[in-house]
């Protein structure tokens, strides 16, 4: 909003001509959200504990400390994410732009999939909410449209291309197939972070640091310049979606503060889905789904371990590992919390490293 009011008049005015960068916009974005959610929190958490009397619904098969120490905690945090990154958002990014628009308008749906999913397992008292086929099922419809539009939105050979890091110009044409795989994409990632989010601090720390990262990756490919020097895939207007993911940082930061351990406040499916599917679409959006997998290798590293377990389990009758997802693993071996979450969030700095090692390396 902010761009649309002031970049006009940039020719008047050079504070007025600070809102053309997007330096200046991503970085009053992160910290409009970051302030937001320190502002709001804790009037929001009080309304949350007065609401949700008993907390979230803890499963009575995981750790057996988490029935004690996480008991009466209240949920859906996540409200408090995605209420800070869209006002920031909007705030402060071009309004004009259609990248924005669908990657918020997904990373919304995603959010009122995990509220609706958060409301029933407190409405029943039962850490089971939406059926996971139905969850399933209406995550891969938004993330189908929102395929459908990011597709139309950008231009061919990308639009329907699948880009290979390292390799310049390997270009997979996946045609009227690319729908499908972004819708993929974004859903794999959003259930991903949600596996994730298991222990205080454990799964936003890392949404943040890949987010930055994509805020760097978005606005150097939406950038002829840096694109072009890098030999990376030019797209038009997607620079703008290094604002929304900054807004995404400041509202990740803000939420922390409250989500440290011991957390006041649980993010629930709200802010887990919700998150996940942001980074997936922005990553399809910037035509970096393969380094997402990189970035986000924690969560990828957690979802194979359940559907390692899983498998093997149902063919053998035995166990990988003590428990799944991964994190409930070294806790059941008697690592402490805070060990378990600091340990993954330095795993989560050098997959992140390595990702954006991948921009220079042709």
């Amino acid at each position: 909003m902010l761009y649309n009011l002031f970049a006009p008049l940039a020719d008047h005015s050079i504070v007025f001509n600070l809102f053309r960068y997007l330096t200046f916009r991503s970085g009053g974005a992160c910290i409009t959200a970051l302030v937001l959610g320190l502002a709001l929190g804790p009037a929001f958490i009080r309304g949350l504990r007065r609401v949700q009397r008993n907390g979230q619904p803890i499963r009575p098969d995981g750790p057996a400390r988490h029935l004690v120490e996480k008991k009466g905690t209240p949920t859906m945090g996540g409200v408090l994410i995605l209420a800070s990154m869209t006002v920031s958002t909007l705030l402060w990014t071009n309004l004009a732009n259609g990248y924005v628009w669908v990657v918020l308008l997904l990373t919304l749906g995603y959010g009122a999939i995990g509220f609706v999913d958060d409301y029933i397992k407190l409405s029943k008292a039962n850490f089971r909410g939406l059926s996971a086929r139905g969850k399933l099922a209406l995550q891969a419809g938004l993330g189908l449209l929102a395929g459908i539009a990011l597709m139309l939105l950008t231009r061919e050979p990308l639009a329907t291309g699948f880009a290979v890091p390292v390799f310049k110009e390997v270009l997979i044409p996946l045609g009227y197939a690319f729908p499908l795989v972004a819708m993929v994409v974004m859903l794999g990632f959003s259930n991903a972070v949600n596996l994730t989010d298991g222990l205080d601090g454990l799964a936003i720390m890392p949404t943040i640091i890949a987010a930055g990262v994509f805020a760097l990756i978005a606005y150097l490919v939406g950038n002829r310049i840096f694109a072009d020097y890098l030999q990376l895939n030019f797209v038009p207007g997607v620079g703008e979606l290094a604002v929304f993911c900054s807004a995404l940082i400041g509202a990740g930061l803000g939420f922390l503060w409250f989500n440290a351990p011991p957390a006041a406040v649980f993010m629930g499916d709200t802010g887990a889905l919700a998150l996940g599917g942001a980074l997936g679409a922005v990553a399809v959006a910037t035509k970096h789904e393969v380094v997402l997998g990189i970035v986000g290798g924690l969560f990828v590293l957690e979802t194979v371990s359940v559907i390692v377990q899983v498998f093997w389990f149902k063919r053998t009758g035995r166990r990988v590992f003590l428990m799944a997802p991964l994190h409930h693993h070294f806790e059941k071996k008697g690592w402490q919390e805070a060990t378990i979450v600091i340990r993954f969030w330095i795993i989560s700095v050098i997959l992140a490293l390595i990702g954006l090692g991948t921009l220079k390396i042709r």
